[in-house]
């Protein structure tokens, strides 16, 4: 459904392939990166936040709904005993009605990612050397 590859020959910045797309995560220097790029939680939220939009306009589309311009304000936190927090607040630029708006915010809990990150997913790692060139 969806792959990347990432390479990384020194420091924190990442090097990502999505299909054709070349992408850079970094850390942000008060991290000790060179901030090159979005940092890991950052990438999260995007991912969150395209996904969730993409998902609006579809439906949107289907009910011949116009959105307008759509603005996605996401945040991660995590609170001194460790629990993690991701808000997400999502604004249209049409006029809506509060029976629109309640649906549209019922699908923002059905898109694909969200439902991913809330019910959590296996990771399986394997870990091997890089042949000699």
């Amino acid at each position: 459904m969806a792959s990347v590859h990432l390479h990384s020959n020194s420091g924190y910045a990442q090097h990502i392939q999505a299909r054709s797309h070349q992408i850079l995560a970094d850390e942000p220097r008060s991290n000790g990166g060179t901030d090159s790029g979005p940092a890991p939680y950052e990438l999260l939220l995007a991912g969150l936040a395209a996904c969730t939009s993409l998902t609006l306009r579809m439906y949107a589309e289907r009910k011949q709904w116009e959105l307008g311009r759509i603005d996605a304000q996401l945040r991660f936190v995590r609170d001194e005993q460790g629990v993690e927090l991701i808000t997400r607040e999502i604004a249209f630029g049409a006029p809506l009605s509060e029976e629109q708006l309640s649906r549209l915010a019922e699908i923002c809990e059905k898109t694909p990612v969200t439902k991913t990150i809330k019910r959590g997913t296996e990771i399986r790692t394997t870990v091997s050397r890089t042949p000699a060139a």
